[in-house]
């Protein structure tokens, strides 16, 4: 529960709860003007560790101005300070206060998954929860690495990644299977056990015994050379390339550690980079770099040690964590983390041997990033200043939200929405907007647009309502000209959030790139200087927008034409949808048969073949 001291604040409030805080664990929060949530900590002691705020010790000066601006405090006893800490991540994550380290860009990592509730296990790409049952293999650091593994894994081992529909519906082999990466099990071109037999030797080569598998590929392929059975031969040596090509690819394969995340921490100029590679079975399974929000008078010790309770609060965590800084709370890390994976882990800073250049190669990649990112937000931060010039706005932006929308004559109409600031495109908060009217005239592009601002703010006000702090933009840029423009003013009104800039960008003649024109309210139209490299970051801007858009029509187009008319049926699940298509092909063949035929099949009820016959044949 919220503690409230009157008139108190700053330094004269936190001494008066000193007064009543137990000498427990547990977690205080720091809250400002407005409610707004300035601080999350936790201790070992409440009442030890929060009277340092109120005597002054080791502040530096941007927690002195922290207890200037707080204007209540709220406290959670918890049972022990592993519990305290668990907590305090989640509550970071969740409430992202302004003056803790924060963990941004936090996108889950996909995985492999080799499916297992299938006769013919299906090799796929998978995000997100363990729900189905297989074998998980990662993670990957992006979705380029464990796409080029895909690929060369299917190469290698010709598992299907069909969907179980088209498995089910195949006739005859796909194309995947004429550029030898299948081995068509949907046909029977392989029997299933030794499709199987493939199975297991992919699961082997991503458990990390890749040189006994290829070792066993070398020897049947050698057999079959000397039983001049050529082709054979030719088939077992080019899938023995497409796995060299993998070991190749990844660069650094350690021979003395097995499974193992490596994190290297580098700060300068008040700013920092965490690189962060992946090792399991044995393998490099790639590296992504983050920039945690810090202050410059941050101690690398505490950056470390907040940087890895965020990252894995959502992520399983490997036996061993290698980093180049050791964190402040280490021993209380190890703790939580092996409550979590419910085995031991094992936090090192390595001096020496394979493990310590490990981490100075992480190192490397970290300065090198932040190099990289300091010298485009210099870039970014002179762009937006030339944004804020020519729009008039009050100050740089810091959030732009730019919306566009995509159909074909009206159907399968998506709205999209895209963000950028001073970090770039921030495509974690990318959000498509299904348009839902059934009052629009197809291909009604104010109609849309009215619906997807309409969406998008009523939420941003109930939220607010609510007390939450939900990102609002500093600036709404609309692909259209004065009519698109009207049209997002009068929606931003009715919602009562007209303080928000809005600006619409037409395209020029002909679509002609460099002879946009802007509008914005109150002001003539207008044009940039063609050569303006501010005219050419909002031209990127909008194009992002509309590559959006169009993939997210693309997407929902797609689908529907992947749905099937057996979906539709009421009491047709997967398991008589299997069969139907089984016995008559197609759902076109289903729609031809007479009820008699369609209740001979095995799960078909009369009454069921009745509605399914009913269903096809509406008057």
């Amino acid at each position: 529960m919220p503690d409230s001291t009157g008139l108190l604040q700053g330094a004269a409030l936190i001494k008066d709860h000193v007064k009543r805080l137990p000498d427990a664990p547990g977690v205080y929060r720091m809250i400002g003007e407005d409610g707004e949530v300035l601080y999350v900590g936790k201790a070992r002691s409440l009442k030890k560790r929060v009277i340092q705020y109120a005597q002054g010790r080791f502040h530096t000066q941007r927690i002195a101005h922290m207890v200037d601006l707080t204007r209540a405090m709220e406290f959670v006893v918890t049972r022990t300070e592993t519990d305290a800490l668990l907590l305090e991540i989640n509550l970071i994550k969740q409430l992202k206060p302004r003056f803790n380290v924060l963990l941004r860009d936090d996108k889950s990592f996909p995985e492999i998954l080799i499916r297992r509730d299938h006769e013919a296990p299906q090799l796929r790409k998978h995000r997100g929860a363990h729900a189905i049952k297989g074998d998980y293999f990662g993670p990957f650091a992006s979705a380029w690495a464990v796409n080029r593994t895909l690929n060369t894994l299917q190469k290698a081992f010709l598992l299907r990644s069909c969907s179980d529909n088209v498995y089910e519906t195949r006739t005859r082999p796909c194309m995947l299977h004429q550029i030898r990466r299948c081995s068509a099990p949907c046909t029977g071109l392989i029997s299933l056990e030794d499709y199987r037999g493939l199975v297991d030797q992919a699961e082997a080569f991503l458990r990390g015994k890749s040189r006994a598998v290829m070792a066993k590929m070398a020897g049947e392929m050698q057999a079959a050379s000397d039983e001049l059975e050529f082709e054979r031969a030719a088939r077992l040596r080019d899938r023995i390339r497409a796995l060299s090509a993998i070991v190749q690819e990844q660069q650094i394969n350690p021979e003395t550690v097995e499974e193992a995340d490596v994190f290297a921490l580098h700060a300068e100029g008040g700013q920092a980079c965490v690189q962060v590679f992946f090792f399991r079975a044995g393998q490099n399974w790639g590296n992504r770099a983050y920039f945690p929000r810090v202050d410059r008078q941050d101690e690398e010790a505490d950056v470390m040690s907040a940087f890895l309770g965020q990252f894995y609060d959502d992520k399983p965590v490997p036996r061993l964590i290698l980093l180049n800084v050791d964190p402040s709370d280490r021993d209380l890390l190890c703790e939580a983390f092996a409550m979590k994976a419910g085995r031991k882990v094992e936090i090192l800073r390595p001096q020496r041997g394979e493990k310590r250049r490990l981490v100075d190669h992480a190192l490397t990649n970290a300065r090198e990033a932040l190099g990289r990112k300091m010298a485009e937000s210099s870039a970014q931060s002179k762009l937006l200043a030339g944004v804020c010039e020519a729009f008039g706005l009050e100050a740089p932006p810091e959030r732009i939200e730019v919306y566009d929308n995509s159909h074909i004559m009206g159907a399968n109409a998506v709205g999209g929405m895209i963000v950028a600031g001073p970090e770039g495109f921030q495509k974690s908060q990318y959000r498509k907007f299904n348009i839902k009217s059934t009052d629009l005239t197809p291909g009604d592009d104010f109609g849309m647009m009215r619906e997807v601002l309409r969406r998008r703010f009523s939420r941003l006000v109930k939220e607010e309502e609510a007390g939450e702090q939900p990102p609002r933009p500093d600036l709404v840029l609309i692909d259209g000209g004065a009519g698109q423009l009207a049209a997002a003013l009068e929606v931003m009104a009715d919602l009562g959030v007209d303080d928000i800039p809005v600006v619409g960008v037409a395209k020029g003649p002909d679509r002609d790139a460099g002879l946009e024109r802007f509008f914005i309210p109150g002001r003539e139209p207008f044009m940039l200087e063609p050569k303006s490299p501010v005219l050419y970051y909002l031209q990127r801007l909008r194009d992002e927008a509309h590559r959006f858009a169009i993939g997210s029509h693309r997407t929902r187009r797609a689908i529907d034409m992947r749905r099937n008319p057996l979906d539709e049926i009421e009491g047709v699940g997967p398991g008589r949808k299997r069969a139907l298509l089984h016995a008559f092909g197609s759902a076109r063949g289903v729609s031809r048969v007479s009820v008699e035929d369609l209740a001979k099949v095995e799960g078909v009820s009369q009454a069921l073949a009745q509605r399914i016959y009913d269903f096809f044949h509406k008057a």
